[in-house]
């Protein structure tokens, strides 16, 4: 199958990008690795794509007072050769690595992914545990939401008409903090049946629900006892089976040093 037709725009400047947003049908393009698929199933039919990709201000990895600031444009492969990123973001260093494989890694960015919202994504589940906070902007304002609020359902974000995600920053890593990520897949690269990104007593699933679910660490039995009752099967795996398999990822979690 073919894309339907549309219009192509590549803006120079955040200015020109912000211009063509405007109009309701536009989509924005950044990595490209879940659009183009989608555009070619026909399951996305804009009748502008603005493609963002190489406007320098929305790409790079910067240490902040406290945080890490990653540009919007950033790809996953940068995120997993960043030092600072395995330094200061550990359960970051750790989640990149189950993105996709080599060759979307090295397209995709990490603002295309939470942009997107997809459930079963990992960075998603991986800001709301960090508590981070994402930098959206439009052609006049910027503003900051904090991810536990950005990720509203099903590819259903708080962003807006006219508006792009332009960075997202992760808190610096204390010591004594704990991060552990962990997902299971048919295969290695393939979309995961479940995953945890837990962070000190936040622990976030994805796969679970539309959005990524964020229970609070309580004792091991009481936070079993906050997964969802019934989680949305897949053509694989029933709601029951994804329910005990992110016990069963709860329980490593729980027992990682």
């Amino acid at each position: 199958m073919k894309a339907a037709a549309f219009a192509y725009l590549k803006p120079a400047s955040l200015p020109e990008a912000f211009a063509a947003l405007v109009n309701p049908h536009a989509k924005v393009l950044a990595g490209g690795q879940s659009l183009i698929p989608a555009l070619n199933m026909r399951l996305s039919s804009p009748e502008l794509l603005v493609d963002i990709t190489g406007l320098p201000d929305l790409a790079g990895i910067s240490l902040q007072a406290h945080s890490i600031k990653i540009g919007a444009l950033t790809t996953h492969a940068q995120i997993e050769a960043c030092e600072l990123v395995r330094k200061h973001v550990p359960l970051l260093a750790q989640a990149v690595r189950h993105v996709a494989h080599a060759a979307i890694r090295n397209r995709g960015t990490i603002g295309g992914s939470l942009a997107l919202a997809d459930p079963a994504a990992e960075y998603p589940a991986c800001a709301v545990a960090l508590d981070s906070v994402l930098v959206i902007r439009n052609k006049a304002t910027e503003r900051r939401v904090k991810a536990e609020r950005f990720f509203k359902g099903l590819f259903e974000t708080d962003l807006k008409q006219g508006e792009l995600l332009v960075a997202v920053e992760f808190p610096l890593a204390k010591a004594g903090d704990k991060s552990v990520f962990l997902e299971l897949t048919r295969r290695h690269g393939d979309y995961a049946i479940v995953g945890l990104a837990a962070h000190n007593e936040r622990m976030v699933f994805l796969g679970l629900d539309s959005k990524p679910v964020l229970l609070q660490k309580k004792t091991l039995r009481q936070t079993k006892d906050q997964l969802p009752r019934n989680p949305p099967a897949d053509l694989y795996h029933s709601s029951a089976t994804k329910r005990h398999l992110a016990g069963v990822l709860l329980e490593r979690a729980w027992n990682t040093p």
